[in-house]
């Protein structure tokens, strides 16, 4: 029983180490990505970061977490945006959104005409363009 017991205790151990080891490479490579994608930093700041970071990686992501930490964040946040904004304009894009009410209420009354839709469904286009 004694070895069984040493044994669980060890695949934890070993467990919990291996999930540090990950999330220490996530933290490095977020570093890592987040410098070279910065625009703002020149090629020899870069070039130091990098040096600093492939020599003495964990201490090197540490540092850069507390020197350029809430810049990352900041970042992230611009990306977001633009990424988003980017979305909406590429939505607005392939819909086809109608420039003003007059053209929405002009092609639903084309379609009235053409029997596509019914004066109920025209009158409910027609309300939605207006409201």
């Amino acid at each position: 029983m004694g070895t069984n017991a040493s044994n669980f205790w060890d695949v934890l151990l070993w467990s919990f180490w291996f999930f540090i080891w990950i999330a220490a490479l996530m933290v490095w490579f977020r570093c890592l990505f987040d410098m070279f994608g910065d625009h703002t930093l020149n090629g020899w700041a870069k070039a130091g970061w990098a040096i600093l970071m492939i020599f003495l990686p964990w201490l090197g992501a540490l540092i850069y977490l507390i020197a350029r930490g809430r810049s990352m964040a900041d970042r992230q946040m611009a990306e977001i945006a633009r990424q988003q904004a980017a979305q909406q304009e590429y939505i607005q894009q392939v819909a086809g959104k109608s420039a003003s009410p007059a053209a929405q209420i002009a092609d639903a009354r084309a379609l009235l005409d053409s029997g596509a839709i019914n004066q109920a469904e025209f009158d409910s286009l027609k309300a939605k363009a207006l409201a």
